[in-house]
């Protein structure tokens, strides 16, 4: 499988896209937040909204949208921000791990790893 190059994207482009916003004022977003489109994309909505809509019918990780839209992370939180404040996704933080019991297992995670090099 061929990956695209990273579109850092045309500035003018990610002007517009943006609303000529180029910071998030929420830390709502980082890179392993879960989004979940909480309704389906309605006419005259910006395109990469209704994109990240149609991509979060399941949980989907803001890099995984970052990559799918082919847009800088930056950019994508700045659309989640718009989404979120009017309701149509909810974000999902990973669940950190409370203590030192609730990690995994040192010996599995060797395992993991020795599986994946055999790979």
């Amino acid at each position: 499988m061929t990956r695209r190059p990273v579109d850092t994207g045309d500035p003018d482009r990610l002007y517009t896209v943006t609303a000529g916003r180029s910071r998030v004022d929420d830390t709502s977003f980082d890179l392993v937040t879960l989004i979940v489109g909480e309704c389906e994309p309605t006419p005259g909505m910006q395109s990469e909204h209704v994109r990240i809509l149609e991509l979060c019918r399941h949980p989907t990780a803001v890099v995984e949208i970052s990559a799918e839209l082919n847009l800088p992370v930056t950019v994508v939180r700045i659309l989640l921000g718009d989404l979120l404040a009017t309701g149509r996704i909810t974000a999902r933080h990973p669940r950190a791990a409370r203590s030192v019991a609730d990690m995994p297992d040192s010996a599995l995670l060797k395992e993991v790893l020795h599986g994946l090099r055999n790979l």
